[in-house]
């Protein structure tokens, strides 16, 4: 048996219930992670993520890859202007990116953190 392809088709994740680092600023947004996969290491991990309206101060510590199924939010990196998101949207987030993530419409989206 090959360790190196997972084939998550069969996968039926627990849901967690706000277990966001994010520190909430505004709102009362709650979030559920539906975590698929996570390597041997602990480093990488993928699933699902959905989260109600509100605010969060954000410190990118790792790579983020994400693809918004549904929703809409508004992440404003500090120093920068607002970057709109909505479903559709497939975007990367670089480690050191410090700001706000506000989810303005429930988000619900894929994503990958490495």
């Amino acid at each position: 048996m090959s360790d190196f392809i997972t084939v998550l088709r069969e996968t039926c994740p627990t849901p967690v219930l706000d277990a966001t680092k994010w520190k909430r600023i505004g709102g009362d947004p709650h979030t559920v992670n539906l975590n698929a996969y996570l390597s041997k290491d602990g480093s990488k991990i993928m699933g699902t993520w959905i989260c109600t309206p509100g605010k969060f101060e954000v410190n990118y510590e790792k790579w983020e890859y994400c693809h918004f199924l549904d929703g809409y939010c508004i992440i404003t990196p500090e120093g920068e202007a607002p970057k709109h998101l909505k479903a559709g949207d497939v975007f990367v987030i670089e480690p050191g990116m410090k700001g706000t993530w506000e989810v303005v419409e429930t988000v619900r989206k894929y994503f990958v953190f490495a």
